[in-house]
């Protein structure tokens, strides 16, 4: 392998200028979107179920993380189509303040009164301020992309910068799926050995635990080869969909 045309290859990708044409095509990956968001949301059900009811079980938690990297390039998808980004951005604001309540009760029934876990924002917010700051680096409003990354990585945040590192290689490989796959599977590899075996959600091989972030790799497919599958679902869905299943486990958990 020409490591050399390699790497100019992917530093060619990494300086892409950041203006996209405003007919045709916007990326060369994978646009069916509906499809994709639900599979996300399929596998973010299976997630919280197992965290909710089955803590022990890695495969539910596995399967999971499918969801986030799809989510992100679900916005990435959308920061290079949607005619209004602020009301992108204001939906997904809305929906993250609808969601707190029902996140809380879901994840923590019992002890939902403890201040604490009022700061343990949904997924919403991180998406929030991931796609805030990528608005940023799309139109160079420098100041937007450093607030958005600072106050996702500072506070508590589920996946921190990660979704924001994730949307960096979507959108700079847009037009080069093939690099944007690798980069994508280096994100993931420091989880080869970041894996304790005390940990039961990890996988392990023998006397080696695996950290389980790693099954995101299982998304790269989904995102980098094109599908048609001519799905078409009402977006509100995908909003909803959020706070209603977090509601139903919620009430599932007061009651047993």
């Amino acid at each position: 392998m020409n490591t050399t045309g390699l790497s100019a290859r992917i530093r060619r990708a990494l300086t892409t200028p950041a203006a996209v044409p405003e007919t045709g095509a916007k990326l060369k990956t994978n646009l069916d979107t509906d499809l994709l968001k639900l599979i996300a949301i399929t596998a973010m059900l299976i997630d919280h179920i197992g965290g909710a009811f089955f803590p022990e079980v890695g495969a539910f938690r596995w399967i999971g993380r499918v969801a986030f990297p799809i989510f992100c390039y679900c916005m990435t998808v959308g920061l290079l189509y949607t005619r209004d980004v602020k009301r992108y951005l204001g939906r997904l604001a809305v929906f993250a303040l609808i969601s707190q309540p029902f996140y809380v009760l879901a994840t923590h029934p019992h002890d939902w009164m403890v201040d604490q876990n009022w700061t343990n924002w949904n997924i919403f917010f991180t998406l929030f301020l991931s796609l805030l700051a990528m608005y940023g680096f799309k139109e160079r409003k420098w100041w937007l992309f450093v607030l958005g990354l600072f106050t996702v990585s500072w506070w508590n945040f589920d996946y921190s910068g990660m979704g924001i590192q994730l949307m960096l290689i979507f959108f700079l490989c847009r037009n080069h799926p093939k690099i944007g796959a690798l980069l994508y599977v280096l994100s993931y590899l420091p989880c080869l050995w970041g894996g304790y075996m005390e940990d039961p959600l990890a996988l392990k091989l023998g006397g080696f635990a695996i950290d389980w972030p790693i099954f995101a790799l299982l998304a790269a497919p989904l995102i980098f080869i094109p599908t048609r599958s001519n799905l078409k679902i009402p977006k509100w869905f995908f909003y909803a969909f959020y706070p209603a299943h977090l509601a139903v486990i919620a009430l599932i958990r007061f009651v047993f």
